[in-house]
This record gives C-alpha cells, sequence and structure tokens, in this order.
C-alpha cells in the first residue's frame, strides 16, 4: 500500500491541468497553518498549567523551531521522494501531536504538550510546508510567485478556519466557555477533546492532499512558455545550484537575514494577536463589551490579510521582481511598525489597518522566498535549499515570542496591559526589519564557481526536472 506514495506513481499523465495542483497543495497548508490560532486558547493553556505567557508561548516556539530543523534536514529526503510521500509523513506527524499534546493537556504534563504539540507537530509542520512548493514551481516555471502564493495563502488562511472552529468546539465541549467572549477561558477537559478532534479532522483532510498531488513529466512545459522571458529578468539564473553548495554563497545567506528580520517582526504581533487588540483598545477608553467583541475578529481578520498578502504581493513580485518586492516589505515595514507604536492607540481602526497591512507583508515574505530561490539557485534542489533557509523561520519563532513576551511580562499581568506596554516590542521590531533591509540590498546573482556542470539537474529555463539525485555534490 506504501508503495503508492513512491514518487513514479505520481507523475501526471499526459494532458494533466496543472490547475488541479493547487487544491492539493492548500488541503496540507491550510491545516498546518492552524498553528497561527494558537492564541485563541492560549489564556485556557495559561489558566489549566497555571503558567506564565512565556511558558506557554514556548509550545508555539518549539513548534516553528522543528518546522526550520526538519525542512532543513528532510529538505533533500522530499525531493527524492516526491510530494505524495512526503505529505503523508507530514499528516501522520501533525496529526501525532495533537493526540500526545491532548494527553499533556488530559495529565496536566506541560512537558508532554511541548513534545506533542512542539516537536512532533513541528515536525510535521516543516516537512508539510515544503511538500508541495518545490512540485509547484516546476508545474509554473512561467509564474513561480503566483504558484507559491497559492499553496502558501493556505497556510496563512489556516488560522481564519481555525480560531472560529476552535472557539465554537470549545463551547461544545465546555458549556461554560463563550465563544464570543475573547477573555473566557476553557477548561481542561474541552482543550483535551479539541485536540483531540483537530488531530483527527486535519489527517482526514490532508489525505485529500495525499492522494490528488501529481508531479509533472520530465519533458513537460505549459503550453505557450518562452524560457528566454523568464531568464531575461534581473537575479533569474539559466544554471542551477546544489543545495550543498547553496550554503557557500552569500546570497543564502543575505536572504537568510531577510527571512529572519521580516518572520521575527511579524510574528510577534501574531502569536499576541488576541489579547493585542484588547489591550490596545482599552487605551482607547473602550467597553469590555466592545474590547471582547474586537478581539474576537481581530485574529481571523489577520489571518484573512496574512493570507491575501502571501497571493498578492507575491504575484506582484512574478512583474517587478522579488528584491524590489522585499524592499517594500522591510521598508515600509519599518514605517508601519513606529506608526503602530506612536499613533496604534488612538483609534481602534488605525490599529487594525496597520496590524493587517503589516501582517499582508509578514504573508508576503514567506510567499515570495521560494520564487527569489528559485530565481538566485535554479530548480535544482530548490526545495532543499527552500528547507535550509526555513531555518530563519525556526530562529524567528523563538526571538519573536520571546521579545515580545518578555517586554509584556515586565510591564504586568494579562488583562492589566496597555499600549505603551508593547511600545519597546514594536520598537524593536522597526530595528530589526531596518537590518533586514540592508541585507536585501546586498543581494546580488550567484557567482559561476557555485553553478553545476552544464547538464546536471534541471533545465532551468524549461522548468524541467532532469536529475532524480537528491545528494549534495
Amino acid at each position: 500500500m506504501l508503495s503508492a506514495l513512491d514518487r513514479r506513481h505520481t507523475v501526471a499523465p499526459p494532458g494533466y491541468s496543472r490547475w488541479l495542483i493547487p487544491p492539493a497543495a492548500l488541503a496540507i497548508h491550510l491545516c498546518i497553518g492552524q498553528v497561527y490560532a494558537t492564541s485563541v486558547y492560549k489564556n485556557s493553556l495559561i489558566a489549566h498549567f497555571d503558567a506564565s505567557q512565556t511558558a506557554i508561548g514556548v509550545i508555539f516556539s518549539i513548534a516553528i523551531v522543528m518546522l526550520g530543523l526538519s525542512a532543513a534536514v528532510a529538505g533533500t529526503w522530499v525531493e527524492a521522494n516526491g510530494p505524495r510521500k512526503a505529505m503523508f509523513v507530514s499528516a501522520c506527524f501533525w496529526a501525532a501531536g495533537f493526540l500526545v499534546g491532548s494527553l499533556g493537556i488530559a495529565t496536566k504534563q506541560l512537558w508532554l504538550l511541548y513534545l506533542g504539540y512542539g516537536l512532533l507537530g513541528g515536525i510535521g509542520l516543516g516537512i508539510g510546508y515544503i511538500s508541495p512548493v518545490s512540485t509547484l514551481i516546476k508545474w509554473f516555471p512561467d509564474r513561480p510567485g503566483l504558484a507559491t502564493g497559492l499553496a502558501i495563502m493556505g497556510f496563512g488562511g489556516g488560522a481564519m478556519v481555525a480560531s472560529p472552529l476552535s472557539r465554537q468546539l470549545l463551547s461544545f465541549y465546555d458549556s461554560g466557555y463563550d465563544p464570543s467572549n475573547a477573555g473566557s477561558v476553557a477548561s481542561g477537559n474541552a482543550l483535551v477533546w479539541l485536540f483531540v478532534t483537530l488531530g483527527i479532522g486535519y489527517f482526514l483532510i490532508m489525505m485529500f492532499g495525499v492522494f490528488n498531488v501529481r508531479v509533472p513529466a520530465d519533458d513537460w512545459r505549459p503550453a505557450g512558455f518562452d524560457p528566454a522571458r523568464v531568464a531575461a529578468k534581473p537575479l533569474v539564473t539559466t544554471a542551477n545550484v546544489s543545495a550543498a553548495n547553496a550554503l557557500r554563497t552569500r546570497a543564502f545567506w543575505l536572504l537568510w537575514v531577510v527571512l529572519f528580520c521580516n518572520v521575527t517582526a511579524g510574528i510577534g504581533i501574531l502569536e499576541q494577536a488576541s489579547p493585542m487588540i484588547q489591550d490596545f483598545f482599552r487605551s482607547t477608553g473602550g467597553t469590555s463589551a466592545v474590547t471582547v467583541a474586537a478581539a474576537g475578529g481581530f485574529v481571523g481578520l489577520l489571518s484573512l490579510f496574512n493570507m491575501a498578502g502571501r497571493f498578492v504581493w507575491s504575484s506582484t513580485s512574478d512583474v517587478i521582481g522579488r528584491k524590489p518586492i522585499y524592499l517594500v516589505y522591510l521598508g515600509v515595514g519599518m514605517v508601519l511598525y513606529a506608526l503602530l507604536a506612536l499613533f496604534g492607540q488612538t483609534a481602534t481602526a488605525l490599529f487594525v489597518l496597520l496590524a493587517c497591512v503589516i501582517l499582508s507583508f509578514y504573508g508576503g515574505g514567506f510567499a515570495t522566498i521560494p520564487a527569489y530561490l528559485r530565481d538566485l539557485f535554479g530548480t535544482y534542489q530548490v526545495g532543499a535549499i527552500h528547507g535550509r533557509l526555513l531555518t530563519a523561520w525556526s530562529a524567528a519563532g523563538v526571538a519573536g515570542p520571546l521579545i515580545v513576551n518578555a517586554f509584556l511580562d515586565a510591564q504586568g499581568k494579562p488583562g492589566t496591559l496597555t499600549a505603551a506596554a508593547y511600545r519597546p516590542a514594536l520598537f524593536t521590531m522597526v530595528g530589526v526589519l531596518a537590518v533586514g533591509f540592508l541585507a536585501n540590498l546586498l543581494v546580488r546573482p550567484v557567482p559561476e564557481r557555485f553553478h553545476e556542470p552544464a547538464g546536471e539537474g534541471d533545465d532551468v529555463a524549461g522548468g524541467e526536472q532532469v536529475s532524480e539525485r537528491s545528494g549534495s555534490r
């Protein structure tokens, strides 16, 4: 039965529509994107374990660390074995993470939650995140930004589905929990069944992606595709670079810094989204009821912009280029963070607008980076290179929440904070984005000495995969 997962059984027949691939990728990314909805039940976990914000925030950080590490380690394995087998492995780890995490909640053993949702779930995140990306780039050599945006926007939209779903499930399992009240705390039993339900449900949905994904034939290319038009764009190479050689280039490490800075800045807001809107609105003198109502929809709204930014901005990069679009993400992002710190508390509408645009840049940065890598390093082992670059996400997954939670823990207890408590963290993010802005300015084409010999790897211009080798030279 497992042989059906092998790459040779996933080659698309002649005439197969490439537009059937994005839904398969979305099935995976919408499920693993649930990691962005952890703030919905964060206060319930704090109350259940009688722990600090930082202790519970570590769960999210572990998951993101393991996402990057597993993507880096398994990148060449994913390239060699194909997307179907990788998606299946991802689904198994992701579901197991929820089930082990539910056991930790039931027994009040926080380390089991770290092990389950953090470690096992994080491995599922990493493998699932990169599994469809390389395949989509090969299906869409003419529009790699659009292709990766189609898949990765699902990761950003995962919280938009998971947030209201989690609230309704908690209210179903705990009659005392009010899903319309963002400050309501669910019982430990409700949290257990929430994790069990999500684990089983997500596994079944991910199976749709597993059995519907296909890879293009070696000699396939889109109708009317002109390779010369793609190769003529700035920073787009017609050569190939292996994953091992990519690590030796300056361009790779500059992009590592770019991704780290973009993610660190955005992830702090996401991880703290639900209480953050309440604290900012409280600073304007808003009533408790309005504060709760605003917080209830804020996480979903951020997820919508996060998702939309992944598609809109990455598609825009196909037109204006990857380097210019990152100058927008990082340069305009600095201005928006400063405005949020200085004037975000003056009006709720202004706060929401600034936060939503910031999160659209955050999502766009994720969706654009695979196409940026494709431009600089070619399609040969681009999935493995992408996996190694995601270690920047791991580092940012620790840095972002730690920066925000450390500042907030020093300012007071949850529920008593105001907008002023967030200013040190927000101004720190302005500095982080400035570093990323400078790193992006320094990105240059990869020197020829790192290129694969002619005939090795993929025909970049045509988007053809000639070599199946997973090893590095």
